[in-house]
């Protein structure tokens, strides 16, 4: 479970209704096919061991006995897996039967975990078979069922299990894991009422949820059935398994499709096809989870309290809810789940348009509100012809929109220096034009060359003094046109740069509302794009592409001797955006380490870079991180877009001169296993 990954599996086998060898021969098949896989937990659907649709039969002594020792013959041949497997039966206990789930490892049944809510209604008469789960422990002896002289048995209860993931391969000794895996149990209705079984589990620290069901199939009952699971992973941070019944099941006036679902927090990792049996495989991050648990002030802490145990394991009866210890040797989970290379982008178009339509809105509503409360007449920006002031300006005239206000009420300033060139100059002008904003050009040339002169500066010396005298005389000239037009400036800046710290202090770094700080660089592109595509105005559209089709620059540095080819590039010094804001998500949002943010990039990014400069951009992005956070301790307010944002009124805080030394160890340690 390196790095906090587990893989699972949700298995839908092919079975005959009563016929408990046949189905206790296709249950063995796909366990040693999920063996095959890596799979550490199988979950199967419920009853499957005798089949759901049975009805009277359950009450058939001969089929009671024939599944219990299914289950047995299950846990036997399964002894030497490292895997933790549930399979559904029928079970006779305190004079009546249980629909339960057999929880297995390691050749022994580790519990009998039954049903607590029962449906008794439309084509569903549990009521009339089993009996609810009230609660308790029975004990059962199982010695009858074994042929091998051993004494065995088990309990019916409720359980939740706590996995130690790895061994010491020297002493074979369980090695306290940093990631704990707990595991809890329901069954099929268990999820479906108004106070799920899988609340308690989860309150009792289960953070894996397994529901072993047999859930029919109607039209629009897979969509319900999809956001049942989803939305109970994303109420208890949790990973979410359900395996569903197939199509074996089918009989009189039920038809059962195997719709089997693996869920992360409220994202459905893996997703089988309707009709189709066979194994659903995903790993869940458990450390993911638990940084997210640990994040969460509401989230309630666990009712149970973990030691190390003494022995393979042992139970723990803590508020009704026991615990059963096990270990797994420690090993590199082969992923096959997928990391989107823009994490803060949907992959769908009519999502895609969908949230660009929303952010365009919550970015002019905030902005609107700043406006009416100052009294602004006007609002001031900076457009330089590049994507960032683009996104600025458009969202400036949303709000002027909204307030029913005219366009001119924007002043848009130009401010051509050193760096700029003929085409961002151009389209500066153009887009100004196109959508009827005050356009003013302000040369700061003589300012910035006096500037130099007045403290010493070699005209010729291009370093940092040489850049921020530009963005700095910039800022100095919206403040004070803002003050002669009793406006307000509008920041530029979005959440990539602020993140690496590209921006210059108080020089573009400074506004008085920034629109785009919790937007990354990667959506501001998608973002204008959307606007590009959905205006009604061919000239208007005609600039915005090529606007975003202009490189990204900071244009601080003398063009060529044409004025038309630009000399800096922004992700030549610093990076590719697609990179760091894949390193902003993994790393801030959730977390992760260095060496797991490292993997994941290396899968989601697999053609387009190789390992060295995955590694290179990742160092850069932790350096500038923990060096930059000044600038973001004092920026100005702006509206929060995502959940990631570096707002330091409640967002993000951090102090100022933090070490990044355990960080740049774990960097180190990557660059020596590379070579």
């Amino acid at each position: 479970m390196k790095d906090g990954f587990i893989k699972v599996a949700a298995c839908t086998p092919e079975i005959k209704v009563a016929d408990v060898e046949f189905n206790k021969q296709q249950i063995l098949k796909m366990i040693d096919e999920c063996a095959r896989k890596g799979v550490k937990i199988a979950v199967f659907p419920e009853l499957c061991i005798t089949g759901y649709t049975c009805q009277d039969l359950f009450f058939q002594g001969m089929l009671l006995d024939e599944a219990l020792q299914a289950a047995i013959d299950i846990s036997k041949a399964t002894a030497e897996l490292e895997m933790l497997i549930a399979v559904g039966l029928p079970l006779k206990a305190k004079g009546k039967i249980y629909n339960c789930a057999a929880v297995i490892m390691h050749g022994e049944i580790l519990s009998f975990v039954p049903k607590t809510y029962l449906p008794n209604y439309n084509e569903f008469y549990e009521a009339r078979h089993f009996a609810p789960y009230k609660g308790g422990s029975c004990h059962l002896d199982l010695t009858p069922y074994y042929m091998d002289g051993k004494i065995h048995s088990a309990d019916m209860e409720q359980a939740v299990f706590k996995l130690d993931c790895y061994t010491d391969e020297e002493n074979e000794k369980p090695v306290k894991n940093s990631d704990e895996l707990i595991v809890g149990f329901e069954i099929c209705e268990d999820l479906w009422v108004p106070d799920p079984v899988s609340n308690y589990l989860a309150k009792a620290g289960a953070n894996i949820i397994c529901n072993l069901s047999a859930s029919d199939e109607v039209i629009g009952k897979d969509d319900y059935r999809r956001a049942l699971v989803s939305n109970q992973s994303a109420r208890l941070v949790c990973g979410y398994v359900y395996a569903s019944a197939g199509d074996g099941e089918s009989t009189q006036d039920m038809v059962f499709s195997g719709h089997n679902l693996i869920a992360e927090n409220g994202s459905i990792l893996a997703e089988s096809t309707l009709f189709e049996n066979g194994i659903t495989v995903s790993e869940i991050d458990v450390s993911r989870l638990a940084f997210e648990r640990r994040k969460m002030s509401t989230y309630p802490e666990s009712l149970n309290t973990w030691d190390a145990p003494s022995d393979r394991y042992r139970k723990h009866f803590l508020d009704d809810l026991p615990v059963l210890w096990m270990t797994f040797d420690r090993e590199e989970t082969k992923l096959t789940r997928k990391f989107a290379r823009t994490p803060f982008i949907p992959s769908n178009e009519a999502e895609r348009n969908k949230r660009c339509d929303l952010i365009l809105n919550m970015q002019s509503h905030g902005l609107m509100k700043r406006l009416t409360h100052t009294w602004s007449k006007t609002l001031v920006i900076g457009i330089s012809g590049g994507l960032d002031s683009t996104l600025a300006l458009l969202v400036c005239i949303m709000a002027l929109d909204k307030l029913g206000r005219p366009h001119s009420d924007i002043v848009a300033v130009t401010m051509p220096c050193f760096g700029t060139t003929k085409r961002t100059r151009g389209n500066a002008e153009i887009l100004c034009e196109a959508l009827g904003v005050t356009f003013r050009e302000v040369n700061i040339t003589k300012s910035v060359l006096q500037h130099f002169e007045d403290i010493g500066h070699d005209v010729n010396d291009h370093s940092v003094v040489f850049e921020n005298g530009q963005a700095r005389e910039r800022t100095k000239v919206l403040m004070n046109i803002a003050n002669q037009v009793g406006g307000l400036v509008v920041g530029t800046g979005d959440l990539s740069e602020l993140a690496l710290g590209w921006a210059t202090y108080n020089g573009d770094h400074m506004s008085m509302y920034g629109v785009n700080g919790s937007v990354p660089k990667t959506l501001v592109r998608h973002i204008v794009r959307y606007y590009a595509d959905t205006c009604t105005s061919d000239k208007l559209r005609d600039v915005l592409y090529d606007i975003l089709d202009t490189p990204v620059s900071p244009e601080l540095l003398p063009t060529d001797e044409t004025g038309s080819e630009i000399t800096q590039k922004t992700e030549d010094l610093v990076g590719p955006y697609e990179l760091h804001d894949f390193f902003l998500y993994y790393a801030i949002r959730w977390g992760f380490k260095p060496k797991k943010v490292y993997r994941i990039a290396r899968l989601a990014f697999e053609g387009a870079y190789d390992d060295a400069t995955i590694l290179k951009w990742l160092r850069t992005f932790y350096r500038r991180f923990f060096s930059q956070q000044f600038k973001r301790s004092c920026l100005p307010d702006g509206a929060k877009i995502g959940s990631v944002t570096l707002s330091p009124r409640g967002d993000w805080r951090m102090p100022s001169d933090a070490s990044n030394a355990i960080w740049q160890k774990e960097l180190d340690e990557l660059e020596g296993e590379k070579n």
